[in-house]
């Protein structure tokens, strides 16, 4: 592990160098540690594929800890002592939550879905069953409010994004870009393969919490059909 500063107000704790479901676990691992005992003057972390960036406001930082050091180097030893810990301690092994969204493949709905298949040289159904077939990994979110950047994709289904991005994509699209699948919780551009679309809404800003989905949960898609997916729509 390694704690290096980034920017002036905050600190990034880099796990590896690669996307692994075992560096995600490490990272799942010691934000859940660190939400136990955060430090005064702690605003946020934000997780990503190999570190997560943990903000802080250096005011409070330096009011409530050593006067003699700056407030960046009091964060990066608190967060070195935490990991030191959180090793000494006997780790216990959360179970993953998993998400069924259902989708509604293909049509208006999913206009890249053709095209996805050719490239693969699959039958659009094929393509259909490889996409839902999987337990998908939120490595975490971005881009937009809620949206999640899965692993797990099946290698068949590796599509590069579309040469022209749309200037607008729907709330609840379900796409493919490289070797990642996700859902759009807004609308807004994007350049991902369109393949299909969800009835649920990913971001809801006066829940608790406002996302569906959090880093370290497992995502499972369900094909639905289109009338359910109107039904399910209406019924929110």
């Amino acid at each position: 592990m390694k704690i290096e500063p980034f920017g002036e107000l905050a600190v990034r704790v880099i796990f590896g160098d690669r996307i692994d479901p075992n560096i995600q676990q490490k990272i799942k691992q010691f934000t859940s540690f660190f939400d136990r005992q955060p430090f005064d003057g702690f605003i946020e972390y934000v997780p990503a594929y190999t570190n997560v960036v943990f903000y802080y406001d250096p005011c409070r930082v330096a009011a409530y800890g050593q006067q003699s050091l700056p407030a960046q180097q009091q964060v990066a030893d608190y967060l070195l002592r935490l990991s030191e810990r959180m090793t000494g301690e006997k780790k216990q092994e959360k179970s993953r939550k998993t998400v069924h969204i259902p989708v509604c493949y293909g049509g208006s709905f999913g206009p890249d879905l053709k095209e996805v298949a050719e490239v693969h040289h699959l039958s659009a159904a094929e393509v259909i069953v490889k996409h839902s077939e999987p337990e998908y990994l939120v490595y975490m979110l971005g881009f937009a409010p809620g949206f999640p950047f899965l692993g797990g994709l099946p290698e068949e289904l590796a599509t590069p994004r579309r040469a022209v991005p749309r200037i607008k994509i729907a709330s609840g699209s379900v796409g493919i870009a490289g070797r990642q699948t996700g859902v759009y919780p807004l609308d807004s551009p994007g350049g991902w393969q369109i393949i299909g679309r969800t009835p649920l809404p990913l971001f809801s800003p006066a829940a608790d919490p406002p996302t569906l989905l959090a880093a370290g949960d497992l995502v499972k898609f369900d094909p639905i059909a289109e009338p359910e997916y109107r039904r399910m729509k209406e019924s929110r």
